[in-house]
């Protein structure tokens, strides 16, 4: 009898790994939200010293996330046997060839060789640490998102800015939640159009993104003030012109972008 091929999975079954020494528990929410954009969370492990108080604030949602604590001790003073644990796990989890990529929750740079280890794999890594993880770590992840912006506590939304100072026009996108002022890079931006574009200077939007996420792994429009790519583009109106193509009837319109003639 022949054996039927399997159908392609239509989402990624994902490994969420949490080092709970180095990530707050405000995230909770916003991170599985964020989560579930690129797959299904298969697997949700959180690992550090259970026995203390410092981790009273991830036991009261453990449960409602349905989140497993894995018991580590500290064996020796100053050592972190809790970033050893995590790494254990996340080889053997590899092994199993049961995952299409890992969420390695944590601003800890001692899961950089783990990142790119996992990705020469072939598989998909999406990292999430506060601003302050080092580089290294945001480098070695296919995506990396600050946690800033997925905290339930998030500071109310300003006016976004760009390299220059601008009002904002009266048709500007929704802004989202973020933690601070940050600069749009136009100027990175445009670059990278005028490399990637057509004759005519037009890139498909989601092109775009693509090849800034695999330049900057933490960019986000969100950091900006911004929703989506889209809104940003939109927000910066002086610097870029946006063209919508194809039939929305069909629902197969697509925005195309370009670097808008003298602006600056």
């Amino acid at each position: 009898m022949a054996i039927k091929p399997q159908a392609p999975r239509q989402q990624k079954h994902l490994a969420v790994l949490i080092d709970a020494d180095n990530a707050p528990a405000a995230i909770i929410g916003g991170l599985f939200e964020e989560i579930a954009k690129y797959g299904v969370a298969s697997v949700k492990r959180i690992y550090g010293d259970w026995t203390g108080p410092q981790l009273g604030s991830w036991k009261k949602v453990l449960l409602d996330h349905s989140i497993q604590p894995i018991q580590q001790f500290a064996y020796t003073k100053g050592k972190n046997a809790t970033d050893s644990a995590l790494i254990i796990d996340a080889m053997d989890l590899l092994y199993t060839r049961r995952f299409d990529g890992f969420c390695l929750v944590s601003s800890d740079s001692d899961f950089t060789r783990l990142a790119a280890r996992l990705r020469e794999e072939g598989l998909s890594v999406y990292g999430f640490g506060e601003e302050k993880t080092p580089k290294p770590f945001v480098a070695a992840c296919d995506k990396f998102i600050y946690t800033e912006i997925l905290r339930e506590d998030a500071a109310e939304p300003t006016n976004g800015s760009s390299d220059k100072a601008q009002p904002e026009p009266a048709d500007t996108p929704t802004r989202a939640a973020r933690p601070k002022a940050q600069k749009v890079p136009v100027d990175f931006i445009a670059k990278l159009i005028d490399d990637l574009s057509d004759e005519d200077g037009w890139i498909q939007l989601g092109a775009l993104g693509q090849n800034i996420t695999k330049l900057r792994p933490e960019f986000d429009a969100r950091l900006f003030g911004f929703r989506k790519l889209s809104d940003l583009i939109k927000g910066q109106n002086k610097r870029f012109e946006i063209q919508v193509r194809g039939s929305s009837a069909s629902g197969g319109e697509s925005l195309y972008v370009r670097n808008r003639k003298g602006g600056k």
